[in-house]
């Protein structure tokens, strides 16, 4: 089992702590968004959109972020010997869907500084134009992928972008709240799979240094992060590389990789 994915991307942080939490053995191939790897031609033929993060076992490949996460439950009950196949019940399942419905992309891209997102965005173009030029047999899925790159630009451009993310944040921050005052986790008593995917949400708000407006006014929701951020899990896929001074050094190391190639005009 392949897991394509980045320490960055807000996914493939769900699906590694599912990965984890489940005990399940991958191989992890890393693919920054930020200096353009997902675009590559052997994985844009894997896949067009050039998300992340791309689990792939033998000739099965998803892309979905709760499709995977749903695999990897069907393949710890094989793994453990049980006779019956399930995934998270329905409860976790609702969590599971409201989490995934909020859309990170334009809400953490309009907290960046724009110079520094403006800048990212013009390396990325030209990261498409010369993939586009070296496999023309992907050339559709490319201008696709250009086309993309264009509109989220301009849809940064409208007000009522960030403002509806918000809203839309606030909502399901709101209803944790309420949860977490009658359970220890979102679903029950026990961390599932809804954890795995509400816990990187509050790891970007922390990350975009935002936990005093989202976190800390939401006293159950404290707690429960002050909870998940002693799990192993946790420390494994996300507080290794954000905690404390290694956000400053995973950034940065991005950040550089991104300035040189641009400088040298090598994309």
């Amino acid at each position: 089992m392949q897991l394509y994915h980045h320490p960055f991307d807000l996914d493939s942080q769900k699906v590694r702590l599912a990965l984890e939490e489940k005990g399940i053995d991958y191989t992890s191939y890393h693919a920054n968004p930020v200096t353009g790897k997902n675009l590559d031609s052997s994985f844009f033929k894997m896949n067009p959109s050039g998300r992340l993060p791309v689990f792939q076992n033998g000739s099965h490949i998803i892309y979905k972020t709760i499709d995977i996460i749903q695999y990897i439950e069907r393949i710890a009950e094989v793994s453990s010997g049980s006779e019956t196949i399930s995934t998270s019940g329905r409860e976790v399942t609702e969590w599971m869907q409201k989490i995934q419905e909020w859309e990170p992309k334009y809400f953490s891209l309009l907290h960046i500084p724009e110079k520094h997102r403006v800048y990212v965005s013009k390396f990325i173009r030209r990261v498409v134009i010369a993939r586009m030029a070296e496999s023309p047999e992907l050339a559709g899925a490319y201008h696709k992928k250009l086309r993309e790159v264009y509109q989220t630009e301009e849809k940064l451009k409208d007000t009522d972008v960030l403002r509806r993310s918000k809203e839309h944040l606030v909502r399901l921050l709101d209803e944790a709240e309420r949860q977490l005052s009658e359970t220890r986790y979102l679903a029950g008593e026990q961390f599932s799979m809804a954890d795995s995917m509400f816990t990187p949400l509050l790891a970007r708000l922390v990350l975009l240094d935002l936990e005093g407006e989202y976190i800390t006014s939401r006293p159950n929701i404290v707690k429960y992060w002050f909870m998940v951020q002693q799990r192993p899990s946790y420390k494994k896929v996300i507080g290794k590389h954000f905690d404390g001074w290694r956000k400053h050094k995973t950034l940065l190391k991005t950040w550089c990789f991104v300035c040189i190639r641009s400088f040298l005009k090598r994309y």
